[in-house]
Order: C-alpha cells, then structure tokens, then sequence
C-alpha cells in the first residue's frame, strides 16, 4: 500500500466558478508530482520522508504555487519561506522559518530532521545551515516572479490587508480583473503540503510557504510550526492549509490526530478541525493520511488545489469535484 497526497493551498469564499486561465499549469504541476513521486514510492525506489521531501521540492519550483520561486512577497519587498517537515515513526521533526536565500526550504527542513537537533532553525542560520548542507542557494531577484510582483505592487498601492492579494490571477491579464475581484476573498492562501505512506506503513508529512503577500517583518504563520501546520506520528499524517495564525490557535495539525486517536472517524475528525479554525479566521483545508490507509483533502472555501495518488490511481481537483 502506498499513498501520496498534495496540495497547493486553499481560498476564496462563495460557489465555484471554475478555472482561471492559470490554473491548467498548477493542474498539470499536481499531475507530474504525483506520477513522479507516486511511481517511485509504489516501487520502494524511495520511502516516505523522500517521498513528502521531493513532492514538495516540485511544487516549490512551480512558479505558480507560494512556495519556493514564486512565493509571495512582503511588506517590506523581499520573500522570506517558511517550511517544515516531520516523521511519523519517532516523531522526528525539521523546520526553517524566513529562509530567503533557499531554492528549496523543505530540503533544509528535512537535513535538520536527519541532524536531529536542534528542529527548528530560523531566518540567515537556516539559509546558512541549507546552503552548508548541499541545497541550492539562489537570490531574491531568482524568486519572484511577474505575477507574485503584480500582486504585492496592488497590495501597495491598496493598502489592503495582508495576503489579500494573494489569489489574483489578474495582475497578468486585466481582462480576468472583474472575475478574480469577485472570485477570491480577503485571506489569501498559497501553502503547499504533502503526506505519505509507504509500503512499510510508515508515514510523513511536509509543509512550505511564501506565506501572505505585505505580511510584517518577523511574522511566521503554522506552516513551520511542528503541531499546527504538520504533524506525522504512527497513525497520521496531515498538511494543513489558511490562515495560519487560525491553526495555531487551534494546534489544528496535532488536533487531527489526537480527534483520531479519540475513536472517532477520518472525515469527521478533519470536519472538526476545520469547523475549529473557521470562527477564527482561518477557513481553509487540510489533508491527511492514515496508517490504515484512509485519506482526505477536506476544505471550507471555494477551491483547494489538491491531488492523490493512490496505490497507482491518480486524481487531482480544485473545486468540489476530482478529475482522473
């Protein structure tokens, strides 16, 4: 049994209104992730800490997912990552938080997993730990991106909430400016997650983001945070996606496992978490998989790029409903 499950983030209130014009390129990215990764995990060429590990790698090089290059820009003009990873079979854990020199910040989560200690390394010692280890150093200018610049140059001139330009599509093509306005909401999302399990029943979880466009200097959402945004032990393992100070509050990641762990249900469980997170702020979504082989890709809001492969079976969605 082997089951690989992703997302790229999740946002936007009100009914589904269907694809916008970028969104076949971040589809056929879901595509290739899974079948690449998916493949080699169904043939044990790679377990799944190596599994979680290059599927988020490869959503971080899509430049249309907030992670990696393309990551959304701040406050203060420049793009600070934040990226965790974790275990299930002895609760080993890695995270950075506000890498900004990282091609790949979920690489240098996992050396700091494999390092053992310290778990969490933050800001010019997580660059300086990754680059020292091996993963590719590249500068700010490499990052972003026409589009994240569109954005953060309309949040300027708006003075709009953080992250509330995150979704639009529209800064690269005025056309789209109507729809989007209408289409997105306010709290912007763009995390990008992966969980696993291979054929020996061992399971992982991992997490990375750009998080909100013009968010202060310092501020760090549940992406990094191992219990909020991740979470992997001997039965589960989950990726969560929104607002993140929401699935802090809520220690949403851990919260799963512990509803879990309680006897109650996949589905249900992940239903309270999110009905948990959503007075707060944080509508959003997760995904999680079991050691007994469930899974789910729950959200709240209008859409959650998401996909999964399982035992050779491949779907992926954005709105309510999955494609093969």
């Amino acid at each position: 049994m082997t089951i690989l499950v992703i997302h790229g983030g999740a946002g936007g209130d009100g009914p589904w209104l269907g694809k916008t014009p970028l969104d076949p390129a971040r589809i056929e990215c879901m595509r290739q992730v899974l079948s690449a990764v998916g493949t080699k995990l169904q043939r044990q060429e790679i377990d799944c800490l190596e599994a979680v590990t290059v599927a988020v790698e490869m959503l971080e090089d899509e430049p249309l997912f907030n992670a990696g290059k393309g990551s959304v820009i701040g406050s203060d003009g420049t793009i600070t990552m934040d990226s965790s990873i974790m275990q299930g079979r002895d609760k080993a854990a890695g995270s950075v938080i506000g890498a900004r020199r990282l091609r790949h910040p979920v690489r240098a989560a996992n050396l700091i997993l494999k390092q053992g200690w310290p778990v969490m390394l933050s800001s010019s010692a997580a660059d300086d730990f990754g680059i020292a280890n091996g993963v590719e150093e590249v500068s700010q200018e490499w990052l972003k991106t026409d589009l994240r610049l569109g954005q953060w140059q309309q949040w300027r001139s708006t003075r709009s909430s953080p992250g509330s330009t995150d979704e639009n599509d529209s800064v690269l093509d005025h056309d789209l400016e109507g729809r989007v306005a209408k289409e997105f909401s306010d709290e912007g999302m763009g995390t990008v997650g992966a969980v696993a399990i291979d054929s020996q029943g061992m399971l992982a979880a991992a997490t990375s983001t750009g998080g909100m466009t013009g968010k202060p200097e310092g501020r760090v959402g549940d992406t990094p945070i191992i219990g909020a945004g991740t979470w992997a032990d001997e039965t589960i393992a989950v990726s969560c996606t929104g607002v993140g100070e929401a699935y802090i509050r809520t220690c949403a990641a851990h919260s799963l496992a512990m509803h879990l762990q309680q006897g109650n249900a996949l589905v249900e469980s992940a239903n309270i978490v999110l009905d948990a997170v959503a007075p707060l702020g944080g509508r959003g979504g997760l995904i999680a998989v079991t050691a007994d082989g469930q899974f789910v890709m729950p959200f709240q809001t209008r859409l959650m790029y998401r996909g999964v492969w399982d035992n050779g079976s491949m779907k992926v969605g954005i709105g309510p409903q999955l494609e093969q």
